[in-house]
């Protein structure tokens, strides 16, 4: 079995947390809701009442819209071997970059929000661009 690939790896680590950001906003549904009205029927449209589980609601799609774009940039990279310590730096720093966002983006905390959104996107760049460098 070959090593796993720091792109790879990444692209682990960002699916995983991109599947565990539901876990608060789902515990926190239950709580307000209660179990069995929580349970019953999917409510997407009812806003929750903590502001905080409504931001990180929006932290979460925003994460899964940015995997859509990440995962397929990182493995492209792995299958045609053109990984580097660039595109490994890169792949990690967007995790650490998803990771801050959810959690700045379930604080509040707008302009941070922002450059932490950026900080994935450039790093989601340089995959791109040395996909397009080796193709």
């Amino acid at each position: 079995m070959q090593p796993l690939s720091a792109e790879l790896l990444a692209t682990a680590l960002a699916a995983g947390l991109t599947g565990l950001l539901w876990v608060p906003i789902i515990l926190n549904r239950l709580a307000e809701m209660g179990l069995w009205t929580a349970l019953k029927n999917p409510q997407p449209d009812v806003r929750p009442e903590a502001d905080w589980a409504h931001r990180l609601a929006h932290a979460h799609r925003n994460a899964l819209e940015n995997l859509a774009v990440f995962a397929p940039l990182a493995i492209i990279v792995h299958v045609l071997q053109a990984g580097d310590g660039l595109t490994a730096g890169a792949s990690l720093i967007f995790v650490a970059s998803r990771a801050a966002h959810a959690v700045i983006y379930a604080l509040g905390i707008p302009l941070l929000r922002t450059i932490a959104f950026f900080i994935g996107f450039l790093c989601q760049m340089v995959l791109l661009l040395r996909v397009l460098e080796v193709i």
